[in-house]
């Protein structure tokens, strides 16, 4: 294992976290106050579980227990969940740039150099996940992409990503979170990664066109797979509403691959301006999204699927053959809370680019549905909303709580739903934090037998993830 230095209720709507810090003072100095403990908060829960949990190659044993300092299972942690570490170090990162850019610098002249030492140490280790292969699209031929895939190999760029081996909502989660890495440090490295893989999930988006002129839209789960999935599309949004946001007004310029509406096979390529080529992409997987998986109840389901017909199709034009389109006619999945809270965090950053109202409204609404839905006050412990913690829900429940970070400073409706994830960690770290850790259910505490004190490493990291987005909700919510 990796042996690091380890740093040292009730709710009201009207109100948020922020407003009070630890010590009960009102205005600026809480929001400062609260914002360092939280930040403080995240670096212990990250320091803990950088000490347990990662491998001498930077890889994420799956479970350890804080109580017997025991590895209780060695096997390393798919892309998915193997990145909580990366996003938790680069939010930590973010957030002390925050707060020396509102003028204190305590904690990041402490802090900053080695997080930033870590980030690359983590950066390395996703490069077991790594691989080339060669894909058949909708508007190219065999072209090779290297990428992350779903399992991990034995030595860096090896992997085996070819089929569904690779899924485009793993490149999603790591755009967005080389993109916080590169705002917080900014190494080219990051922005340079993230652009390349932002390119290779526009080269899955379906440019089709469906019976009324219009491209069919949507990313499937990965080049290997027909079904379209809110976690291949939403958390894509902001992340193309940011790197247009970088080139604004540079004038660069790039290649946008398309059909041509007019015979509706024949590939055909454009030159854009950059800016406005990632936000025309984020418009419409927004769209995509919004009008096939929103559901009865405000919240979205999880995927569109029974595709038809039930393999992937292709299609010869001008003797190349290129990806066919599938029509997926069924959603009937459940929904899961990052399936709402991606795209809630998407229709923030597209009406702050684009000021179109109907995103304000849509993310008003959302942040309403989603908080009723999956938040119920009172159901394990009085005072507390209870969230669901199973599988990989701890980390499903941080997109939501981003989302509503992020929907904040355009709706203040957000500031209870933030406020519900504040105490809950709170009541959690206060009651039942041991050795930088917390215990399976945070509104309950550890069981009184060892089976269940064995915790995740991806838990712990998202916990570290979610204390650093408070930090930088206060710090940008004076």
């Amino acid at each position: 294992m990796i042996s690091l230095f380890i740093s040292a209720l009730s709710l009201v709507a009207c109100v948020t976290a922020c407003d009070k810090g630890s010590g009960g003072d009102d205005g600026q100095n809480g929001n400062a106050d609260l914002a360092t403990r939280n930040l403080e908060r995240a670096m212990e829960i990250a320091d803990a579980a950088a000490s347990a949990y990662l491998s001498d190659n930077f890889g994420l044993y799956k479970e350890y227990n804080p109580y017997t300092e025991q590895v209780t299972d060695s096997g390393e942690e798919n892309a998915y969940e193997g990145s909580t570490a990366f996003e938790a170090v680069a939010d930590i990162l973010y957030a002390l740039h925050l707060q020396k850019e509102s003028g204190n610098s305590a904690l990041y002249d402490q802090h900053f150099e080695r997080y930033t030492k870590l980030l690359d140490q983590l950066y390395y280790g996703l490069s077991f996940h790594k691989g080339s292969f060669n894909l058949t699209s909708y508007t190219k031929t065999q072209q090779q992409w290297t990428v992350y895939g779903v399992p991990r190999a034995s030595s860096p760029g090896t992997n085996n990503v070819s089929g569904t081996l690779n899924v485009y909502d793993d490149q999603m989660w790591l755009i967005r979170d080389f993109l916080i890495a590169y705002k917080a440090t900014g190494d080219e490295k990051y922005l340079e990664e993230a652009e390349y893989l932002a390119e290779y999930c526009i080269d899955g988006y379906d440019c089709h066109i469906d019976k009324n002129g219009e491209e069919y839209g949507g990313i499937t789960w990965g080049p290997g797979y027909m079904s379209k999935h809110s976690c291949s599309n939403g958390p894509f949004i902001s992340s193309l509403v940011w790197l247009s946001d970088i080139y604004k007004g540079t004038g660069e310029k790039t290649t946008r691959y398309y059909i041509d509406p007019s015979d509706k096979k024949t590939r055909k390529t454009e030159e854009m301006d950059k800016s406005e080529y990632f936000l025309h992409y984020a418009k419409g997987v927004y769209k995509y999204q919004h009008d096939h998986l929103l559901n009865s109840e405000g919240v979205y389901e999880d995927n569109m699927n029974t595709p038809v017909p039930d393999y992937i199709v292709y299609e010869t034009v001008d003797g190349k053959e290129y990806r066919g389109h599938n029509d997926l006619t069924t959603c009937n999945t459940p929904p899961y809370s990052y399936n709402s809270g991606a795209i809630l965090s998407g229709a923030v950053d597209l009406y702050l680019a684009t000021k179109d109202s109907q995103y304000l409204t849509d993310l008003t609404d959302l942040t309403d549905a989603s908080f009723r839905y999956f938040a119920k006050l009172g159901e394990t412990v009085d005072g507390l909303y209870t969230y669901d913690f199973t599988g990989n829900n701890t980390m499903f429940n941080a997109v939501l709580l981003r989302g509503y970070i992020d929907a904040y400073p355009v709706y203040n409706g957000a500031a209870l739903p933030v406020d519900s994830f504040q105490q809950l960690l709170d009541h959690a770290y206060d009651n039942y934090a041991y050795k930088g850790f917390l215990p399976n259910s945070l509104y309950l505490g550890w069981a009184n037998i060892n089976e269940n004190r064995k915790v995740k490493g991806k838990d712990q990291f998202t916990y570290a993830a979610e204390y650093a987005l408070l930090a930088q909700y206060c710090i940008e919510n004076n």
